[in-house]
């Protein structure tokens, strides 16, 4: 293991710019950042990242399963996922667990209590993402209708921080959702609101009430009307929430990526809602108890509905920045900075003296060269990482 490493002369993309300079990783951490920073040690190891440009490393806040595993029904296969996943630039994420008998979540929370159990370099698990089951069954997606249950707060005592889950996506217009809202946010876990039938006031109340985040935008919610906007438009229109966006070409229109950036600006995050199927082809696959068909362009249950996507986070960044037109910086901000601002994650997602070693170097053209995890390479171009 490499203590200290220095990357030399990369265009570094820091929360409102940019410039060309030198970045000093030592024991996992950032310790300094400067022009031509010098070498005294002779065991450093130099980065020679000239041409490329050095971001946070980035954070997927809903990622269901990849390279063939489900974590719904394999919670024990987010470490084998976690290890692959810097090949595409994620450093952290949130396992994402759907709809399913509460026991999956429990088992889950289990696996993640007991830690990796490899011996790779791998994303950092930061907790849980529960989508479901209080969700509306009318806009239930893909997720399975027999595990949809209404609010009860005894049924999640133990969905806390401490017990490793971290997000939870309810539809807040059901009865008692805001009673599980006020309890979730005691127990330190963020609430989105998705998978909903909310009206507009609906939506501005459970801001009210707690909720910080919308789970993929325009996606299992109804679309905004004239005379009722809904939770499109109260999450474009409300300046608490952050709002997640699958910026894959299937699930939003690229025209209304644009138009949620114009509105919602800053407080968009990108996310993959990735299953089993990414990083492999077509094929069959699952998403919880579900038989999911891919094509090689999208995810689908039987009756042709959506079920997650197959895109991968770099895709997902490109894609975003190319429909926009936003700036590298803001661009990059989706990943980083303002998914770890709403996690309360002080050390990730900018880079800065402290921050953690977290970093992915990019082409001009975009394309991941190298990701770090904790100042070690995790993934490198045309270098095979066995996992």
């Amino acid at each position: 293991m490499v203590t200290e490493r220095l990357i030399r002369g990369a265009y570094v993309i820091f929360s409102t710019e940019m410039r060309q300079t030198d970045v000093r990783l030592r024991d996992g951490r950032i310790v300094e950042i400067g022009p031509k920073l010098s070498v005294t040690n002779l065991d450093v190891d130099i980065i020679d990242a000239e041409g490329l440009f050095l971001v946070a490393g980035w954070i997927d806040l809903q990622c269901n399963g990849g390279f063939g595993f489900d974590f719904t029904t394999q919670p024990d296969t987010m470490w084998t996922v976690a290890e692959r996943l810097p090949r595409y630039g994620v450093t952290a994420f949130l396992p994402t667990i759907i709809t399913s008998p509460l026991d999956n979540v429990a088992e889950a929370q289990a696996v993640w209590l007991a830690g990796p159990s490899g011996s790779g370099i791998g994303a950092a698990a930061l907790g849980l993402h529960v989508e479901g089951p209080y969700l509306n069954s009318a806009k239930k997606g893909a997720h399975n209708h027999d595990w949809i249950r209404e609010p009860d707060v005894q049924e999640i005592i133990n969905w806390r921080l401490e017990r490793g889950v971290r997000l939870v996506t309810l539809a807040p217009e059901q009865e008692g959702a805001i009673e599980m809202i006020a309890q979730l946010r005691r127990h330190g876990v963020v609430v989105s609101a998705g998978h909903s039938m909310a009206t507009f006031d609906q939506a501005k109340s459970a801001f009210s009430a707690g909720v910080r985040y919308g789970t993929h935008l325009f996606n299992a919610m109804p679309p905004m009307h004239h005379r009722e906007p809904g939770l499109v438009g109260a999450l474009l229109d409300d300046p608490r929430p952050i709002v997640g966006i699958i910026p894959d070409g299937i699930h939003v229109h690229p025209a209304l990526i644009k138009m949620a950036w114009k509105e919602a600006g800053g407080r968009l995050n990108i996310v993959t809602d990735c299953m089993a199927a990414m990083g492999l082809g077509a094929g069959i696959y699952k998403l919880g108890d579900s038989q999911v068909t891919v094509d090689g362009v999208s995810a689908r249950l039987p009756d042709d509905t959506l079920a997650g996507s197959i895109v991968t986070m770099d895709a997902a960044v490109r894609h975003f920045i190319s429909w926009t037109g936003c700036s590298l910086s803001q661009g990059m901000a989706t990943v980083t900075s303002t998914p770890a601002d709403l996690l309360g994650l002080r050390h990730k997602g900018r880079i800065k003296v402290g921050g953690d070693g977290d970093l992915v170097l990019l082409d001009r053209d975009l394309q991941i060269e190298k990701t770090l995890i904790g100042g070690e390479i995790a993934y490198e171009r045309n270098i095979e990482f066995i996992s």
